[in-house]
């Protein structure tokens, strides 16, 4: 494999995570009773936040000369089935939102964490550029683990 083609899959694997990250707070806003403002909020600015991540990695892959990856990632469609298979159950509390947010903030923590751990051979940049948005997403994990052990 290239040094491009390693990055480009690199980048786009991280863009495709992030596109379902993007679709999960979607989903967890429409899910979200009107009364949860607070986390609507929170879920909007994972949401701006990620496609912050999406415009400076697709801007790499485009540099590299290839194409930014545009979809979603199988297992990410997947869990949002499950979800609404879910839901159609129990319900959407608060909890239970929260709890599948840590989900998918776990899969996109274990994306950054598989990206740095393959970064051997990248440009500096980038690999600056990914330690950089790890460091926010993990950020955000933690806030959304913090709620989610704050609910009764």
């Amino acid at each position: 494999m290239t040094a491009i083609s390693k990055t480009t899959e690199i980048l786009n694997d991280l863009i495709e995570i992030n596109n379902d990250r993007i679709e999960g707070y979607t989903r967890a806003i429409e899910d979200s009773e009107a009364i949860d403002v607070d986390l609507k909020t929170l879920f909007e600015y994972y949401i701006q936040q990620t496609k912050g991540f999406n415009r400076d990695l697709s801007a790499e892959v485009s540099k590299l000369g290839e194409a930014p990856e545009e979809g979603t990632r199988m297992s990410g469609k997947l869990h949002r089935l499950w979800l609404d298979v879910k839901a159609k159950f129990t319900g959407s509390d608060r909890k239970s939102i929260l709890e599948e947010c840590e989900r998918g903030e776990d899969a996109s923590k274990e994306a950054y964490t598989e990206a740095l751990a393959d970064s051997e051979g990248l440009p500096e940049e980038i690999v600056k550029l990914i330690s950089q948005q790890a460091d926010k997403q993990r950020e955000g994990h933690d806030k959304i683990k913090a709620l989610r052990d704050a609910q009764v």
